[in-house]
């Protein structure tokens, strides 16, 4: 992958000589179409890597957007489908699709959203300071559904309902590990649910997909209900998100970014639990290396766009897990910086290739990661 992101960086550096004479016709017109009107345009990623417990995995990514109402006046977002899919040589496959749809100026929101994993994962425990040493490789077994639907009730405000439902499936070969052995985990067998709850999100950005100016703040409470003989959970999960965007000039950016959530209810399934670290929030920390009842994060990131094509980003960060006890001392640190191509300048649509760095805990390598996505962290 890093490969991958280097070449189409280095690529677009060369057009349009390059692009135009030796390039195919479907990949200029994916990564190099000059065209600024409100068209579909259409991108695909390739997957390639390996790992000693998955093999080769092979796979690819892609995003399809469009418009609903191409009025200008009118300021409808952007719409997409997104969709990616991997298998291994070891067997194990990962699935999503996904919509995020905006009806005519903007009146109404709908995200639907089903995706099946069949992959191994590392569990490290629960809690704020796990450790390396404890790192148990776990198969996973996940399929899940989610629907979300708003209506706009004034200029900038909107509210809805999501609703959907999981099943989490877990196995574990090694008996002598932290999962089979730590007697206070909650959910070793899994289970299944389903949600419903309310959602009310304030938006009163300028675009949706590169975000120049405008705030955002979404929250939402999804109140879980297990189903079947292994599936006792009832409870819920809180999350409120605000972000933040100022324009410092032509082509600079800044974004504030902080996040919240909890889980609710007497009982603490590990896998409902909210996890540190993803390609959006705190990057450089792996996901799940540290989960618990509650999570608190935020970040900066300093975006500034080098022509239409090309944009480079640095980021920090904070955050932590806890379960009663907050402590302003245990907040982790992330950093990095990434790169951007922009694929799609009129709706600033991006492949993202970004590199974060965690906390160094003692006697462990520095925690980093390495990401390529399409679109903005946030």
């Amino acid at each position: 992958m890093k490969k991958l992101a280097f070449l189409l960086l280095f690529t677009a550096s060369l057009q349009p000589a390059f692009s135009q004479n030796f390039l195919p016709k479907f990949i200029r017109k994916m990564y190099f179409d000059k065209d600024t009107t409100k068209k579909i345009s259409f991108v695909i990623l390739p997957v390639l890597s390996t790992a000693p417990e998955t093999g080769v995995e092979l796979g690819g990514a892609g995003l399809y957007s469009f418009y609903t109402d191409t009025t200008a006046s009118h300021n409808t977002r952007v719409s997409n489908v997104f969709a990616y899919a991997t298998i291994t040589t070891k067997g194990q496959s990962r699935f999503s699709l996904s919509t995020n749809y905006w009806t005519p100026q903007n009146k109404f929101h709908y995200i639907a959203a089903i995706s099946y994993i069949n992959f191994p994962f590392d569990f490290y425990g629960t809690g704020n300071q796990t450790l390396k040493s404890n790192a148990d490789r776990l198969g996973l077994k996940r399929f899940k559904l989610a629907l979300n639907a708003e209506k706009r009730i004034s200029k900038k405000l909107y509210a809805g309902l999501v609703a959907g439902g999981f099943d989490y499936r877990f196995t574990d070969e090694d008996k002598t590990g932290i999962f089979e052995t730590d007697a206070s985990l909650e959910g070793r067998h899994g289970g299944t649910s389903v949600y419903m709850g309310p959602t009310l999100i304030f938006d009163d950005r300028n675009n949706n997909t590169y975000t120049t100016k405008g705030a955002v703040i979404t929250s939402y409470f999804n109140a879980m209900k297990g189903i079947g003989s292994n599936s006792s959970y009832s409870g819920g999960l809180f999350n409120i998100e605000y972000a933040q965007f100022f324009s410092l000039g032509k082509s600079l950016v800044l974004g504030f970014d902080v996040q919240e959530q909890s889980l609710t209810g007497s009982q603490s399934p590990f896998y409902l639990m909210p996890a540190l670290g993803s390609d959006e929030m705190m990057r450089g920390y792996y996901n799940g290396r540290f989960r618990d009842r509650n999570l608190l994060a935020a970040q900066t990131e300093l975006r500034y766009r080098i022509g239409n094509r090309i944009g480079i980003v640095g980021f920090v960060g904070t955050g932590q897990v806890w379960n009663k006890n907050f402590s302003f001392d245990d907040f982790k640190p992330n950093y990095g910086g990434g790169l951007r191509y922009f694929f799609d300048t009129e709706k600033g649509l991006s492949v993202r290739v970004d590199y974060g760095v965690g906390e160094k805990r003692p006697n462990e390598k520095r925690m980093s990661g390495f990401y390529i996505g399409l679109g903005e962290a946030f």
